[in-house]
């Protein structure tokens, strides 16, 4: 088995800490997709695990190895970067196989090996065309290709996908999860695009500042967010968020021109809380007219309505349907009262 098991792992450069006791279990042939904001550790957590970055303090283990300060060759991981990292003057089917060809394997071996990933990544086309003959998506299939002729336990992405078009992304996201789904390996993927880790993974760690936040599902970080960066984080376009405050048994939230009955648990009466609501959870009534309509982008099926309250805050609201608002309406809103969230002051949910 070949999962991966992190506990209390620590990085520090000098004085700085970088990570902060991380905990963390992946099961054997999970995807596992860690995100957040530049600068919250996610990279560094790959690097240590794949043993590129030292690991200061705690342990880590692959399956039921401790690898902690094993070499980055005996660790059986396989890297893909964000850069391509192909040799130029090499084919395809020669950069596939250069590293087991290094290792001294023998030339049937790593012909079978290299043939079997190229018909899982398609690429039987191309063996013999060197890679500045192929389009960046082909490039990067390329480098998984030579991720997957080692056989590796597992398999650890670098925001493979961000040199990338916006079309060819969308491409690669799908051709890596069928990967996934066709040789069950465990994997760990780093992206800060919350839109490629709902799509791609079984579990999402979502880290800010070296720490975690949360882990779960995709749909469970996004219907039960344990705090506010969690909320705003996870889901596109991100939560809106306004300013009220707790009365007794319900909530007075100004910029919706609301008084909302909750049964969360309240602080006491006049305590300032946030309430958040999604895009996709509020409603445009044409007829009202208590918001304004500051733009629309209108993107075929969905438009997405920027508003100004009254109060100056402002929220996003998605449109669907024949019928929609423009630039300089008055406006309405409507919404389910269970699709409101709560936060306290410290940011953390209230449940």
């Amino acid at each position: 088995m070949s999962g991966v098991s992190l506990s209390k792992v620590i990085k520090k450069y000098g004085e700085a800490q970088v990570i902060h006791g991380v905990d963390l279990e992946i099961d054997h042939g999970e995807f596992c997709v860690f995100v957040g904001p530049s600068g919250c550790g996610k990279s560094t957590l790959l690097r240590m695990v794949a043993g590129l970055e030292e690991t200061s303090d705690g342990t880590i283990r692959i399956g039921s190895r401790d690898v902690t300060r094993m070499d980055p060759a005996e660790r059986g991981v396989a890297m893909v970067f964000q850069t391509y990292a192909l040799y130029p003057h090499m084919s395809v089917e020669q950069n596939m196989g250069f590293g087991l060809k290094m290792n001294g394997h023998p030339a049937a071996e790593i012909r079978e090996k290299v043939a079997r990933a190229s018909d899982i990544l398609k690429l039987g086309e191309y063996l013999k065309r060197k890679p500045a003959a192929l389009s960046g998506g082909q490039r990067q299939r390329v480098a998984i290709g030579r991720a997957i002729v080692r056989g590796p336990e597992v398999f650890l992405f670098d925001e493979p996908l961000s040199n990338l078009d916006a079309e060819l992304r969308v491409e690669m996201r799908v051709e890596i999860a069928r990967l996934h789904k066709e040789i069950g390996a465990t994997m760990i993927y780093v992206t800060h695009d919350q839109v490629e880790a709902m799509t791609m993974a079984d579990k999402i760690v979502v880290l800010r500042l070296g720490r975690i936040e949360q882990v779960g599902a995709p749909l469970d970080l996004y219907r039960d967010p344990d705090n506010k960066f969690v909320a705003g984080f996870i889901g596109s376009p991100a939560m809106n968020f306004f300013a009220a405050t707790a009365g007794d048994g319900q909530v007075v939230v100004p910029g919706l021109k609301a008084e909302v009955a909750t049964g969360v648990a309240l602080p006491a009466a006049g305590t300032a809380v946030t309430a958040g609501l999604r895009p996709e959870h509020i409603e445009i009534d044409l007829e009202g007219d208590t918001h304004s309509v500051e733009l629309t982008e209108a993107l075929g099926g969905v438009s997405y309505a920027y508003l100004t309250c009254d109060s100056g805050e402002r929220m996003i609201v998605e449109e669907r349907g024949d019928v929609r608002s423009k630039a300089g309406d008055r406006v309405g809103l409507r919404f389910e009262p269970k699709r409101l969230y709560l936060f306290d002051q410290d940011e953390a949910r209230l449940r």
